[in-house]
């Protein structure tokens, strides 16, 4: 009997331990049941939906705000008076200036005085280059630098590509057409791309369309940059067709960073006629995905 109960009584702890673990198991599994993670996978759990969240794309509205925040335009909030500041501000500072001024000036010199097309196409790539080496060592913003080299880079392998040095200016006239498609489609649709730019600014995307005299300005202002993006075609395609790739060079300048300045000041007057001292009211930063979106 002794030797009978010896098994017995060996077993007890063991029954007891796995009555244990099927209780665990079993708390976990009515747990798991009851729809509510258990730890750890609350944890994952919360990982992954933060990841989702930091990855979230932005929506349409909040990345024309952003881009809208960022423009010429918007260094001036409608209402307010431009100032000299802030018209440099909108073409990016004293450096701003001579990014966009010295590869067209580079290529326009070499070329004629060499008359030869691998030099005058190459070394507005490194002034380029430079430009980004230059932002990196400051730890300023690279961004611009490199959306400026890739546009240059473009344009030097398309020249070097057909021979031609007029092929050099084919991306920006291509860039002043689409431009002045989309202020003429958008003053068609009767959603003129100032106003909506004003609107965002504003903070009140619509407000501006039902009040007619708002409306008219910023449909004038409209107006104003299918101007200036027509004149540019009106000069340039000609020279192209003529293959006068130095004057093209010479109205490039010309027509470029002077005319946006004087657009962007006489486009704030107007708005600023129109929208009195309403001021900008706050829109929400895209960066932030917990934002709600305008």
């Amino acid at each position: 009997m002794s030797g009978a109960e010896q098994p017995q009584g060996g077993q007890a702890p063991n029954e007891q331990h796995g009555g244990a673990g099927r209780g665990n198991r079993q708390q976990q599994s009515e747990h798991q049941g009851s729809g509510h993670p258990v730890p750890n996978e609350a944890k994952a759990a919360q990982r992954v939906n933060g990841a989702d969240e930091s990855e979230a794309p932005l929506s349409f509205s909040a990345a024309f705000a952003a881009a809208a925040k960022r423009s010429g335009i918007g260094q001036v909030a409608p209402g307010e008076a431009p100032t000299v500041s802030s018209l440099l501000r909108a073409i990016g500072g004293v450096r701003g200036l001579i990014e966009s001024i010295l590869p067209g000036l580079a290529f326009l010199v070499i070329y004629t005085l060499t008359k030869d097309l691998t030099p005058s196409v190459i070394a507005p790539l490194a002034v380029a280059a430079v430009f980004i080496v230059v932002r990196l060592v400051t730890r300023s913003p690279v961004m611009p630098a490199i959306a400026g080299l890739i546009g240059v880079a473009v344009s030097a392998g398309l020249a070097l590509f057909t021979g031609r040095a007029e092929d050099n200016f084919v991306v920006g006239i291509v860039i002043n057409a689409v431009s002045v498609v989309v202020l003429l489609g958008s003053i068609v649709a009767r959603w003129p791309l100032i106003g909506l730019i004003v609107g965002v600014l504003t903070g009140d995307a619509a407000a501006w369309k039902s009040d007619a005299a708002k409306f008219k300005v910023v449909l004038i202002a409209t107006w104003c940059w299918v101007g200036l993006f027509a004149l540019r075609l009106a000069v340039e395609v000609p020279l192209y067709l003529a293959g006068q790739a130095e004057a093209l060079a010479s109205v490039k300048l010309i027509l470029g960073v002077p005319l946006y300045a004087g657009m962007l000041w006489v486009t704030w007057l107007l708005v600023r006629a129109a929208f009195g001292h309403e001021g900008s009211k706050t829109v929400p930063e895209p960066s932030d995905p917990a934002s709600p979106t305008p």
